[in-house]
């Protein structure tokens, strides 16, 4: 009998509970060890913050977590109906201290979590241009069935699921959509992501701090192609995005409005296409075809260009 309660002791069970969790932890390094999960693999500034904060918050929800856990099961267990040891007290009486007591600290936990949220949600603000040394790069991003169209305005080139980057270089996106669902654009390795809507347009600053290729994707599903609405985006040198650029521009394949519309045709899992641009305004005919005799969403969107 001694030995069946020294086997349900609860220095046992917190053992066996520390000792499976402990294996858990071990199998998911095991699991994820050399492979590249975007969200704690950072190659830029603004997702490497934004992995901090994550990892910030987990540790503080967890600190909360555990201990309460435990202590629920620890009750649980220690009171259960079949222990006949667990003393009981038959008073009705409670401590005035106990509901102060257990509202006192989940409240201390949401303060210290909206002291770090807050001023972390302005620093990284999709819209709050990154310093740099640097100029920034902007790119104008059109979300199609089910495909991605880059415009380069200042370099007068275009392309289809594929995006290069020079590295330590702001990078501002422009999001919007065309004959399409809204989708979610999203480059984990880089950063967060923001919704490219038609006759809006989204503004989406990052930048890439280590040369490679990382996975663009939708982030939520918008129809039939989802799966493979899938992009590229490459973090070179400076005189390797120079060159890529030459490149594309000497293709030969231009992009006017005609083979826009041919573009914009519903397709699945599109491979890399590279253009020139004959014609600057395409951005601008695109936001502007869903704005009809608005005036003032005319102004306001030709002043943010």
């Amino acid at each position: 009998m001694s030995k069946n309660r020294k086997r349900r002791s609860p220095s046992s069970i917190v053992g066996r509970i520390l000792a499976a969790l402990s294996a858990l932890a071990l199998v998911v390094t095991l699991l994820l060890q050399g492979n590249n999960i975007a969200l704690f693999n950072s190659k830029g500034m603004i997702a490497h913050e934004q992995r901090n904060l994550m990892i910030l918050t987990v540790g503080i929800l967890l600190a909360i977590a555990i201990p309460t856990l435990t202590l629920f099961f620890f009750t649980a267990w220690r009171y259960r109906e079949s222990n006949s040891n667990a003393s009981r007290a038959s008073s009705n009486h409670h401590s005035r201290l106990l509901v102060p007591v257990i509202w006192f600290t989940p409240c201390v936990v949401a303060v210290a979590l909206a002291m770090i949220m807050w001023p972390a949600a302005h620093r990284l603000d999709p819209k709050k241009s990154i310093s740099a040394d640097g100029k920034s790069l902007t790119i104008q991003v059109v979300s199609m069935r089910w495909k991605w169209l880059f415009i380069y305005p200042e370099q007068h080139i275009a392309t289809v699921n594929f995006a290069q980057i020079p590295i330590h270089t702001p990078i501002h996106f422009e999001l919007t959509a065309d004959e399409a669902p809204m989708s979610s654009f999203w480059i984990p390795n880089l950063g967060g992501q923001l919704y490219s809507m038609t006759g809006h347009m989204n503004q989406l600053n990052l930048m890439g701090d280590m040369p490679g290729d990382y996975t663009g994707s939708s982030a939520e599903i918008n129809g039939a192609g989802f799966s493979g609405m899938k992009f590229t985006t490459r973090v070179s040198s400076k005189d390797a995005f120079d060159a890529w650029v030459r490149g594309v521009s000497l293709s030969g394949n231009a992009l006017d409005t005609a083979g826009y519309d041919r573009l914009l045709k519903p397709t699945q899992n599109n491979s890399h296409t590279f253009y020139w641009l004959s014609e600057s305004d395409l951005y601008d005919k695109v936001l502007m075809k869903y704005m009809g005799h608005n005036d003032d969403m005319h102004m306001m969107n030709m002043g943010m260009h």
